[in-house]
């Protein structure tokens, strides 16, 4: 029989385990969230150019941007699982050690991203008849 000193014990560190997976939890749906996201502005791009067609006759590159973007996405939800796994695993080994290696993955994935949308916005020819350009 425990003795009730030695249950609390078992029931602090039982407890601050699983706040340490809510928390795991939490970064995972977190990087869910960036994903959809990253998806869906993949797709919006595309969407406008297909609404606002360039005057002239070639499709353009703003599918190649949709596409990168709704790419990024997947691989942030396939690089997210197992990261989420990966952590769930050394929390209960008791062998966590935070990765900087995902926020740099991350932060250069955005850059690059950012300065797509960038050189997209700048290059992409005007149409006066656009109902998306303010006059």
């Amino acid at each position: 029989m425990e003795v009730p000193e030695q249950q609390d014990k078992t029931k602090k560190r039982s407890s601050a385990r699983v706040l340490e997976h809510l928390a795991n939890e939490r970064t995972y749906l977190a990087w869910m969230r960036t994903a959809i996201a990253l998806m869906g502005f993949g797709v919006v791009i595309v969407r406008l150019r297909i609404i606002n067609t360039p005057p002239t006759p070639y499709p353009g590159n703003g599918w190649k941007l949709g596409l990168v973007f709704s790419s990024i996405g997947l691989v942030t939800v396939l690089l997210s699982t197992q990261h989420y796994f990966g952590v769930g695993h050394a929390i209960e080994e008791h062998t966590y050690e935070p990765p900087d290696r995902w926020v740099i993955l991350f932060s250069l994935a955005v850059t690059l991203l950012g300065s797509g949308v960038i050189y997209f916005i700048f290059t992409a020819p005007l149409n006066p008849t656009s109902p998306f350009i303010p006059e």
